[in-house]
């Protein structure tokens, strides 16, 4: 297999990152193959720690040997290599005796994470792969120049490593998995195209409300809050949609969950998202909301936290306050 044909048939495939950040794969694993150094690693992320997001865990449960396969294609194009698969505490339990089975020889190694959210960003699974605290690294220089131990490192999900594997077999037909749950008869993980908006993912699911509802896509606390007359949107990020029946859903209760989740998983490193955050909490769980002094915070947050933790506390927020309407906040 050559590696200037794989990386070629990824990048014509216009295969993107299906963990949050949306990269271009192609891209990304060229630049790790082109890095000057003797050795390389690859890590396939399946920390998943985002209440609402359970995709990767249905890919490892009904195709593993399918993301293995892509692991192997990476470790065949990225000479001199080898691999972990970080897997978060129960993934590791339940799946790891399959995934060794299916690794044989092969210089694939398991990794299980520590329970925090945060040891699932990409350059704090390094730091904790390394044997340090899950904080997230200074970047640039970023994992594909200096990862693992110094050297070039490709950092892709689980359901990157699938797909890679579906084009490289000619099977890959644009399509993606959508995790939906929250009030809907029928919860699940669903493949369905790329281009799909909410709106015809939840109808051709049979999880179309005929109640007042909304729906927050992308995750249940960093996902963006959205309206029944906004649905024609795509989901991004991790493929998430979760429904919420508008009359029974407290608005405050729904922002205190967001709060105690990110004061919980805060890993204190920097100012502004420690900070910022349990300013935030104060507000919320008083229930006296300044607008103005939100929408600083937010700001702040957005532009000077160190990691995507904190930049992705203004999401939620921003659309609840824009789509919601501010009276239901008051």
């Amino acid at each position: 297999m050559n590696a200037r044909w794989v990386i070629d048939k990824i990048k014509k495939s216009g295969l993107k990152g299906r963990g949050g950040a949306e990269f271009p794969t192609g891209l990304k694993w060229e630049m790790v193959k082109k890095a000057k150094a003797k050795k390389k690693y690859i890590v396939c992320n399946a920390s998943e720690g985002e209440p609402g997001v359970f995709k990767d865990g249905f890919i490892l449960e009904n195709y593993p040997e399918v993301v293995v396969q892509g692991i192997k294609i990476a470790l065949k194009t990225i000479k001199n290599s080898s691999a972990f698969i970080y897997l978060r505490e129960d993934y590791y339990k339940k799946f790891g005796e399959k995934l060794r089975t299916l690794i044989k020889k092969e210089p694939i190694y398991l990794f299980k994470k520590p329970p925090f959210y945060l040891a699932g960003e990409e350059t704090a699974l390094l730091e904790v792969i390394e044997g340090r605290r899950p904080e997230p690294r200074i970047k640039p220089p970023f994992p594909v120049e200096k990862g693992l131990w110094g050297y070039p490192t490709l950092i892709n999900n689980v359901e990157t490593f699938y797909y890679v594997a579906k084009i490289i077999q000619g099977e890959y037909r644009k399509t993606r998995f959508y995790s939906v749950s929250g009030d809907v008869k029928n919860k699940g993980v669903y493949e369905m195209p790329i281009n799909y908006s909410i709106l015809r993912i939840l109808k051709e699911t049979n999880n179309l409300p005929e109640f007042d509802f909304f729906v927050q896509a992308g995750g249940r606390i960093t996902g963006e809050i959205i309206t029944p007359d906004k649905l024609k949107k795509k989901v991004k990020g991790q493929g998430a949609i979760i429904v919420f029946n508008r009359s029974k859903t407290d608005i405050f209760l729904l922002m205190e969950n967001w709060v105690d989740f990110l004061l919980r998983e805060n890993c204190d490193k920097c100012t502004p998202c420690r900070e910022g955050v349990f300013r935030l909490a104060e507000m919320v769980k008083q229930r006296k909301i300044d607008l103005k002094t939100l929408n600083d915070l937010l700001f702040v947050l957005r532009q000077t936290s160190f990691c995507g933790l904190g930049k992705g506390v203004a999401l939620p927020f921003f659309s609840l306050i824009k789509n919601l309407g501010v009276k239901e906040i008051k």
